[in-house]
This record gives C-alpha cells, structure tokens and sequence, in this order.
C-alpha cells in the first residue's frame, strides 16, 4: 500500500504567516497554481483513491487533482488541520504581543496533542482496511501530514515547515512503514 500525502496549496494567510488551523480560508491564485503543478505530476502516476480534508484550500486542491486523474474524491473530517485555538488568525509577533514570548507554553484551546494522534490513527487504520494493496492520496494540512508520518515512519521526518503541495509518500512494505519522497516539490520548479 502507498498513502501519498499531500498539503494544500498557497493561500493569503500563508503569506502572511497566519496560523490557520481550521480556519476555512481558501487557495489564492499561487495556490491555484500550484494545485494545477501537482496534478500533471499525479497524471503520471498511478492513483485508485482520493481523500480530502473539508477545509476550503484542501478541497480546491483536491478538486483539481480529481479532475485531472479523472477519479472522485472523498472528504474525511479527520484529516481537517490542528484545531489552533485562540492563535488562529494571528501572526507571531501578534501572539508574542498578546500573550508572551512564552505563548506555546499555554494552552490557548488549541486541539491536544493526544486528539490529532487519535485520528490520524483511526484514518490510517480505516485506509489499510478499506484499501490493501492501493494507491491513495490524502489531501491536508502541514500538522496532519507531519503528524501521520510522524506516526507510520518517525526515522524520515525532519523538522521543517511541509510545503505548498508537498508530496510525502509513505509504502506500507514487509509489515513496515517507510517515507520516500518526503516534503517534495519538484513539480513546482517545472
């Protein structure tokens, strides 16, 4: 089994370095294009299944990769981004100014840690079942996609920020987990 892990394209509030949690904010036109970049790199490919976050820039993302590998997609709550809290919608210097230089240090109603693992697993798990031996992309966010590889092959995760369209694939191989690519963007310097 193959799980493609793929991040949302650009949006307004990435450029302006905005937590955006669940936030539904949509793609900006950068991010439209980058959804385009990454579905000729997925027509390449072979895909049997497509899942997506319900948030806004996840499912424009989704939409144009479904239309371009000419499959449906299926939207599944659990892979909606980190719940931020009070942060959503600020930039750093706003949360510095607002609560500290020590602000993660509060819990500010940001969804635990113990919560996001509860359903990256129980998603992880319903894919195995549902599709043994597929090829499936997944459509989320930056803090699902690390935390699920996190979860399935912690040898491969590097601490960096996963890009706009980032492709991650993890191949489930021998009764293990791998990751390779991780964090790629190629297909965006076409």
């Amino acid at each position: 089994m193959k799980i493609g892990l793929i991040r949302h394209g650009s949006t307004s509030w990435n450029k302006e370095k905005r937590a955006q949690g669940g936030s539904d904010i949509p793609l900006d036109d950068e991010g439209t294009e980058q959804a385009a970049r990454l579905s000729t790199r997925l027509k390449k490919e072979t895909w049997d299944a497509l899942y997506s976050s319900p948030l806004k820039r996840a499912v424009q993302t989704a939409e144009v990769a479904a239309k371009e590998l000419n499959i449906g997609f299926q939207l599944d709550d659990r892979l909606q981004e980190v719940g931020g809290g009070q942060i959503e919608g600020t930039t750093e210097t706003e949360r510095i100014e607002k609560w500290g230089e020590n602000w993660r240090d509060l819990e500010l109603g940001r969804e635990p840690l113990e919560d996001v693992l509860k359903r990256c697993r129980s998603f992880i798990e319903d894919l195995m079942e549902k599709h043994p031996g597929q090829h499936v992309l997944v459509i989320s966010h930056g803090g699902i996609i690390s935390q699920i590889i996190q979860m399935l092959d912690s040898a491969h995760v590097k601490e960096e920020t996963m890009k706009n369209t980032s492709v991650s694939e993890v191949v489930f191989r021998d009764n293990e987990w791998s990751c390779e690519p991780f964090n790629c963007t190629r297909h965006l310097d076409v």
